[in-house]
């Protein structure tokens, strides 16, 4: 799919606001992120802001329902016809709220990332995403947190990590306020590193 004159074509699936897309897409303007693009973004969520953002920057999106299509199988199923037929080399997680399944993780061996909350493997796994992370953090006390970006296989939060930043835990936080400064410190600052780092591997490859 790709010649040297080439950027890696990048789908990004998103849920909710799509701030990590945001990072994703000013890295990009910005140059930071030199040797990919955001090609699609890919929401399970219609009602999703990222889907506003991607508009905004011109990104094409696609809008599919597990409920409508009836099962995990059949989302998948639709979701890989989409990658495919945007002949997408790497897929980033950006806040999507759905566990893939190991035939989909198999499907894209190492071009799926992930970033996640936390320096795992600290408050990661199934079930502990969003703002149950960081209530989990400052339940149990801890003076350092972060974020993490992984690639992502059948495991939740298991895929080999690719980079983590960590971020103080500051006296009086809230989940909320832990959650903002991780994002801040962390998440936005990540994630175009990550993408940029495997951009640059893979064209070197061609």
């Amino acid at each position: 799919m790709l010649n040297g004159a080439e950027k890696l074509r990048t789908a990004v699936l998103v849920s909710g606001g799509g701030t990590n897309l945001q990072a994703i897409l000013d890295a990009q303007k910005s140059g930071m992120i030199r040797n990919a693009e955001v090609s699609l973004v890919l929401s399970n969520n219609p009602a999703a802001y990222a889907l506003q953002r991607a508009q905004k920057a011109g990104v094409p999106t696609v809008v599919l329902s597990r409920r409508e299509l009836g099962s995990q199988q059949a989302f998948e199923r639709e979701m890989i016809r989409v990658l495919d037929d945007c002949a997408i080399d790497l897929i980033v997680l950006a806040g999507f709220m759905t566990i893939l399944s190991e035939d989909f993780t198999r499907r894209y061996d190492r071009r799926i990332l992930n970033v996640h909350p936390s320096l795992i493997p600290a408050f990661c796994g199934k079930g502990c995403y969003g703002l149950r992370v960081h209530e989990q953090a400052l339940a149990r006390g801890v003076k350092i947190t972060g974020a993490t970006v992984h690639f992502v296989n059948e495991i939740p939060d298991g895929g080999e990590i690719l980079l983590q930043q960590p971020v103080s835990v500051l006296p009086g936080d809230t989940p909320e306020t832990l959650q903002r400064r991780v994002m801040e410190q962390a998440e936005w600052i990540l994630l175009p590193q990550a993408i940029e780092m495997i951009a640059a591997s893979k064209l070197n490859q061609f």
